[in-house]
């Protein structure tokens, strides 16, 4: 069982950036492909990013292309979502996940409880 934990999300200004993270444990952190998620406010979860095991290849929601960056860390089992020039739109709860499949329509099979975005406009 992997256990995934979310952090860094926070209240910030339209145009700024956040840094989210995200920590693993219980599992082979290399083994599992990477992604995150939010769920805006009445509104279905939705793919942001995900990246490959080793960490070469990467996915991005045409929303957030060429804003957010996803990393990971395989050494300290960690994944990172940077979030640059940031919209009201993006206010949401990320949630972390651990999958076998690349793709943003690959199923994934652990989820964090997720931490929370909050843009003002």
């Amino acid at each position: 069982q992997v256990r995934l934990v979310e952090s860094g999300g926070k209240s910030v200004q339209a145009g700024g950036s956040l840094r989210l993270s995200c920590a693993a444990s219980g599992g082979t952190f290399s083994s599992y492909v990477m992604g995150w998620f939010r769920q805006a406010p009445g509104k279905e979860r939705e793919f942001v990013a995900s990246i490959s095991r080793g960490g070469r290849d990467t996915y991005y929601a045409d929303s957030v292309k060429g804003r957010f960056t996803i990393t990971r860390d395989n050494v300290k089992s960690m994944v990172d979502l940077q979030m640059n020039s940031l919209k009201f739109e993006d206010t949401a709860v990320y949630y972390c996940s651990a999958g076998y499949d690349l793709g943003p329509s690959a199923p994934m099979k652990y989820w964090g409880k997720g931490t929370l975005v909050t843009v003002s406009s």
